[in-house]
């Protein structure tokens, strides 16, 4: 069994989807104003409109059961943080060694924290 896609609700599809296509640079593969879903090597990322509210800047670091976090994997973590820091999107983590892998963390749009890992040379 694998994981076929992961699910984001978003409060302004337009928005996410510049967010996720032009700047962490997922390659779209279908958008509509409801639901988008973009090309990775592995599940797909899919964005759905959601009628609720963001969380805001007290509770989205917070982790409770049920929730869950996206993680990608790049060629080069150093390089994906600069344009992150660029561009103006939080870092929550900068990029730091963790359990053999470095990982940095960042908030979308809608205050989701999403982590991002180096993909490791040699596996």
């Amino acid at each position: 069994m694998r994981i076929n896609y992961s699910i984001v609700f978003v409060s302004d599809m337009a928005r996410s989807v510049a967010f996720y296509r032009d700047l962490v640079g997922i390659p779209l593969k279908f958008e509509s104003p409801e639901w988008t879903e973009f090309l990775t090597d592995g599940a797909t990322l899919a964005l759905h409109i959601s009628d609720g509210t963001a969380p805001d800047a007290d509770t989205q670091q917070a982790e409770p059961a049920g929730s869950c976090r996206a993680g990608f994997e790049v060629q080069n973590l150093d390089e994906f943080h600069e344009r992150m820091i660029e561009n103006n999107v939080q870092c929550t983590q900068e990029p730091t060694e963790t359990f053999g892998a470095r990982i940095a963390q960042f908030v979308d749009p809608d205050g989701l924290l999403f982590s991002v890992s180096e993909a490791r040379t040699g596996e």
